[in-house]
This record gives structure tokens, sequence and C-alpha cells, in this order.
């Protein structure tokens, strides 16, 4: 008989950005709010690679618990024999030093988006997890909306019949009211900045592949002719550069010539999927078969419907709202982080290193996709942030201490 306790994971929070602010609010809501009732969440400690002080105010912001522990490196903070799984939440252009910090140590590790800056990096991430029998995972938090898995279950179960094309974009408006071809960011902003591996395709164009890959990869049935038993796309780029050197405007385009499949992912920081900023009449993803379409509204991030458009019929459009629920006792907050969270629970609890929704191989994939855009654009970035070589002294990890 299965237990009737919730398995209770917990974590170590690496960074203390808005990103992290975001998903120890959603760990920090009750399960029971979203039906979940098999796992929970314990943050038991944060680090800033600054100073304990400013982990410690981070923990008071968020309204954590008092218990947790507040550490001033990041070192710290993998040695702590408390933490069962850490969450890498610092900007990408640090994850290869800080995640195979952790990894290293002997700590699950759940590391943000993108994964790393090149493919090389995220298969020494994926061998050093293997090494040292942990589990690995990026958190591509959209991945594990219950909307995600009904738009796979519908392309899987042949809904829209065969699946020929996926289009999807994630663009912001950022330019100024001046109209010049500026964002109204400075050059120092993660965004533009090649030292923090700025550009639209890193930080906002992996949720358009995001739809790309869960629409007409990660749904292929496998195949022993590859050694990943799917087949990746080819890769074809077009970029414009900012005056940092970051990219500005992206369009990618990925051919599965197996399957007949063509993705088309696109993403900028001068046009805006949306006219209107957070609201849009148009859809931000066009999932396109043989017997009819899924379109998901803006923003591929975080979307709160589907609409499925069949061939046969009178064209009418069946939309399926999906809202993210929220905790009425923890100030109705609910963002939909805690979905990949609980992910990461269940494949604890279960034994597994990694997910079946989004698996290592799959990871790999997606960076070898932005890593061949890049080079196709002329994008490069410093050494510091594309070596694959591990540096547990690195400033990427000690903060300049």
């Amino acid at each position: 008989m299965a237990s009737s306790t919730p398995y209770t994971i917990k974590w170590g929070i690496m960074a203390t950005g808005w990103i992290a602010e975001t998903f120890c609010k959603d760990l920090l809501t009750d399960p029971a709010a979203r039906d979940v009732h098999d796992v929970r969440h314990e943050i038991v400690a944060v680090s800033s690679s600054t100073s304990a002080d400013r982990a410690a105010a981070f923990i008071k912001k968020i309204d954590g618990p008092a218990s947790t522990s507040t550490y001033g490196s990041y070192a710290e903070l993998v040695a702590d024999p408390r933490v069962d799984v850490v969450y890498v939440a610092t900007p990408h252009s640090h994850h290869f030093q800080n995640a195979m910090l952790a990894l290293d140590a002997g700590k699950n590790v759940l590391c943000e988006k993108a994964l790393t800056v090149t493919a090389a990096q995220a298969r020494k991430l994926v061998a050093k997890a293997q090494e040292k029998k942990v589990f690995f995972m990026e958190a591509v938090w959209t991945r594990f909306f219950p909307l995600s898995i009904k738009v796979r279950e519908l392309i899987a179960s042949g809904e829209i019949g065969t699946v020929y094309r996926t289009m999807a974009d994630l663009s912001f408006n950022e330019t100024t009211d001046e109209d010049d071809g500026r964002v109204s960011f400075p050059d120092s902003h993660r965004m533009v900045n090649k030292d923090l591996a700025g550009g639209a395709l890193l930080d906002l164009g992996i949720y358009a592949l995001t739809w790309v890959f869960q629409t007409l990869y990660h749904v292929q049935p496998s195949s022993s002719s590859s050694s990943s038993g799917k087949e990746s796309p080819t890769v074809l780029a077009a970029m414009n550069k900012y005056h940092t050197g970051a990219d500005e405007n992206t369009s990618i385009i990925c051919h599965f010539p197996r399957s007949r499949a063509i993705g088309v992912a696109t993403t900028s920081i001068l046009v805006g999927t949306s006219p209107h900023g957070k609201t849009t009449a148009a859809p931000a993803i066009r999932i396109q078969g043989s017997r009819g379409e899924i379109q998901v509204p803006h923003p591929a991030f975080r979307p709160t419907s589907y609409s499925v458009i069949r061939r046969e019929g009178d064209g009418a459009v069946e939309v399926v709202e999906c809202p993210i629920p929220t905790d009425p006792k923890r100030d109705s907050w609910g963002h939909g982080m805690f979905w990949e969270a609980d992910e990461c629970a269940r494949c604890l609890r279960d034994g597994k290193k990694q997910s079946v929704t989004l698996p290592w191989e799959e990871s790999i994939a997606i960076m070898e996709t932005m890593e061949a855009a890049l080079r196709q654009g002329g994008v490069e970035y410093p050494e510091q942030i594309t070596t694959d070589v591990y540096d547990a002294k690195s400033p990427l990890n000690t903060g300049n201490q």
C-alpha cells in the first residue's frame, strides 16, 4: 500500500535574484492548493555569493522559515548535509560552474534554463551527474504545466493528425520611446551583456524552442538508428546583433527530415509577440497537423489556455482554459514553477536520475540547436563563461571573494 505521508524534499537555493524569489514562493505554497498530495517541499538553506546577510534578507522577503540556514558562499550551501537538491538560480552565464560545484559535491540539481552557454558544458554536467549518481534536470518550468502535458497527449493521440509544422515565438518590445533601435535598459543588463551570455535567444528564445522540441522532438518514437533514439534537427538561423554584440532578433528553422516536420522558433527584444505587451489577439504557438492545429497564446513561458481547431466541421474553435492554481494562505500566490519542483520530488522519491519529461539528451539537443544558431549568427561569448573546464574557485562560483 502506498504511503499516505507526502514525500518531503529539502531545497538549497543558490542565488537570491527574482527568479529564485518566484521559485521559492511557489515552493512555500500548499501543494493541496494544486491538488498535489504525494510530495511537499521545504527550503532549508539559501546562499548568496556576496554575504549571508543578503541570504537572510531574501528569506525574510519571501516569508520563508526562520530555521533556514543562510550562507555567504555557494561552497557552504553545497556542503550542507540537510540539502537534498540544489536549485541553481544564477544567470545562465554561471550555470556550468555553479551546477558543477553542486554536482561535484554529490548534490541533486535543478538548474535554471538556459542550461548552459555551450553544448559541451551541458554534456559535461550530464557526465558529472552520471559519475556521482545524482539527479539532474534543467528547469524549463513550462514543460511541466498540465497544459503542456495535455498538448503533448493530443499530439501523440493523433488528435490533429500528423504534425508537420510548429511555429513559436517569444518576443518583447523593449525599445525606447525614441525608436532609435536601442532598448530601454543599459548595456550592463543581463539581456544584452555578453559577459552574462546576454541576448534574446538564450533568455527568451529557449521558450520558443521548448515548444518546437516538445511538439516535434519529444513526441517522436524512439529509433535504433540514432544514439539518442530521436532525430535532432538540422539548424538554419538568422540573427541581427545589438551594438553590444548580443543577439537582438533571431529566427531559427529546425528541420526534421525523417518525420518531414519543420519547426520555426523566433525571438526578439525589438518587437513583441503581442503589440500590447502582456495581452494578444494572436497565438504565440501554432502546432499544425494534417487534421487541424493547436494554438497556444502569449506568453509562451506561462500560457493559461490552448485552442484546438479541427479540419473537419465548421471551423469552430475549442478553447480549453488551464488556470494556474493559487494558494489563498500565501496571499493567493501561485506562478506555476511548483510543477517542476513536484517533478523533482517524485524523481528523487522514485530513485530516478533524470526526468522523462525533460531527459538529459533533450536538454543537450536544445543546447546544440542554440549553439548552432549562435555560431551562424556570429555571436561569441567570453572564454570565462564558455569554458567547459570546471573550476571550484572560478569567480563565477566565488563571487570574486
